[in-house]
């Protein structure tokens, strides 16, 4: 199995060329930056669908812990899927974690990666950052993908020469497990989820109902796995309030996009959520 970008496929359906240059755009080795949940979750689908990955964080430690999560997610899944034969669920783990390099240097890897995706904090300016300076070291083949969940591709991509090589792949947590990757501007999910769960804020800011109340009348009224104060806790509170004021910036009278004092509060005691081991509930 092999990335390849949907504007490359729809352009090059109807040439008679289509086959050859196909395969020279087709991705076989794949840079991730990031080491956090989301991109490991992205290094371990690569890796297990073929693909030679490196996976890029700032420091070793963040990497070690990384790579440990990699394989006790791997081994859950080898368990499921290969239930009837343990052996060939040890073999797929091993051949996996083998597919996958780590490195503290994202611009000595890049020059010689197909495909760079990124899943660092969503900031705008960060992320601009980082993909100017791994415009200058990157093959010029190389596809630039960002994971963000709210901010305009087109944005991101003017800080760098490779517009037409630069696209939006945003994947879901835990990645390992959900099927949906969108590229769709707007991204459909993040549009209708944020303000669901900020209104589920404001539902317990105005003091209507507890924190545990809507969580459970959602999870049993709506038949959702997790309520969206468990949800928000769960995708990081730093991370939705990234969101939520990139959006109130484009459109400040909006009033789904307006800010959320408890929100502001809990990222300012840097409480994210199960990372930090507290958001809107405390965690062990």
């Amino acid at each position: 199995m092999a990335f390849v970008t949907r504007q490359f496929v729809r352009a090059m359906s109807s040439s008679s060329a289509a086959s050859a240059a196909a395969k020279k755009i087709m991705v076989k080795h794949v840079t991730v930056i990031g080491g956090g949940l989301m991109g490991a979750g992205i290094a371990q689908v690569a890796a297990a669908t073929g693909h030679t990955v490196v996976l890029v964080d700032q420091t070793e430690d963040i990497l070690a812990k990384s790579r440990k999560g990699i394989e006790e997610s791997l081994r859950r899944v080898a368990k499921k899927k290969f239930a009837e034969n343990p052996k060939a669920g040890d073999e797929f783990v091993d051949k996996t974690l083998s597919s996958i390099s780590t490195s503290t240097d994202a611009a000595s890897v890049v020059h010689s990666t197909d495909l760079v995706v990124e899943a660092i904090v969503e900031n705008l300016k960060v992320k601009t950052e980082l993909f100017t300076r791994l415009d200058k070291f990157a093959a010029e083949h190389t596809i630039f993908a960002s994971n963000t969940s709210s901010l305009q591709i087109t944005s991101i991509a003017n800080a760098t020469t490779r517009q037409d090589r630069f696209a939006g792949l945003h994947f879901f947590n835990p990645v390992p497990l959900m099927k949906l990757v969108e590229d769709t501007p707007g991204f459909i999910v993040n549009r209708l989820l944020v303000p669901y769960l900020l209104e589920a804020v404001r539902l317990y800011e105005r003091g209507d109902a507890s924190k545990e109340d809507i969580d459970t009348a959602m999870k049993l009224g709506a038949g959702y796995p997790m309520g969206p104060f468990e949800l928000l806790d769960y995708v990081g509170l730093d991370t939705t309030k990234f969101i939520l004021d990139g959006w109130h910036e484009m459109d400040a009278k909006n009033p789904l996009f307006q800010p959320s004092s408890s929100l502001d509060k809990l990222v300012a005691e840097n409480k994210f959520g199960k990372k930090t081991g507290e958001g809107y509930y405390k965690y062990k």
